[in-house]
C-alpha cells in the first residue's frame, strides 16, 4: 500500500487514493472519490462519490466533501468547514439530479468553520477567513471574510497581505515575488 489509512477509516471499493496520502481516524471515502498524492485527511472526514482532490490537499478534522466538490493541488480546508451541493434542499424532495459543483483552484485556503455554498468557484490562492459564508465566486488571490463573505483585500501565494501602489503593483514581503492588479484581477508577474 502506497498510502496510509488508519484502521478505523472506511475506504469503499472503487475509490482512488494517491501515493503518500494519509487518511486518519473515522474517515469515510466513497467509491467514486479520487484523492491525489501526498494528501492529508484529518479525523472524521467524509469524501463522497465524484469528489476530486488534487495533490497535497490538506483537509482538517470534521469536514464533509459532498458530490460536486473539486479541489485542485495545494488546497487547505480548515476544521469543520462546510460544503453544500444543493441550493434548496428539502427532505421530501429528491434533488440528486440538481447537484452543483464547487471548484477550489490551486492553493486556496478555507478557514475553520467557513461555509461554502455550492455552485461557486474560488480562484487560485484565494483566502477564505474563518467562519465566512461564501455565496458567490471569489477572485484569485482575494481575501474574503464575514457573512455573507466580502472581499477585504489581496494575499500572496505565501499568505501575506499584498499592498498595491497607484500603478497596481505589489511585492510579497516574504519572497519578493511581484503581483499586478488590473481590472480587479491579480496576477503574479514572472
Amino acid at each position: 500500500m502506497s498510502f496510509f489509512a488508519h484502521s478505523t477509516a472506511v475506504l469503499d471499493e472503487g475509490c482512488s487514493i494517491g501515493a503518500g496520502t494519509s487518511i486518519w481516524h473515522f474517515c469515510h471515502i466513497m467509491p467514486g472519490a479520487v484523492i491525489g498524492e501526498k494528501c492529508s485527511l484529518g479525523q472524521n472526514v467524509f469524501v463522497a462519490n465524484k469528489v476530486s482532490l488534487g495533490n497535497n490537499v490538506k483537509v482538517q478534522n470534521n469536514v464533509s466533501l459532498y458530490e460536486g466538490v473539486v479541489c485542485e493541488d495545494d488546497v487547505f480546508i480548515g476544521p469543520s468547514a462546510v460544503f453544500t451541493n444543493v441550493i434548496n434542499p428539502r427532505s421530501g424532495v429528491s434533488r440528486k439530479n440538481e447537484y452543483q459543483s464547487t471548484v477550489l483552484r490551486k492553493g486556496v485556503t478555507i478557514g475553520a468553520n467557513a461555509t461554502i455554498i455550492c455552485g461557486v468557484e474560488i480562484g487560485r490562492y484565494a483566502f477564505i477567513g474563518a467562519g465566512a459564508v461564501v455565496t458567490k465566486n471569489v477572485p484569485a488571490y482575494a481575501v474574503v471574510t464575514g457573512n455573507p463573505a466580502r472581499q477585504q483585500g489581496w494575499m500572496s501565494e505565501q499568505g501575506h497581505t499584498l499592498q498595491f501602489d497607484a500603478e497596481g503593483n505589489a511585492v510579497c514581503k516574504a519572497t519578493g515575488e511581484k503581483y499586478q492588479l488590473q481590472n480587479n484581477e491579480v496576477k503574479k508577474i514572472s
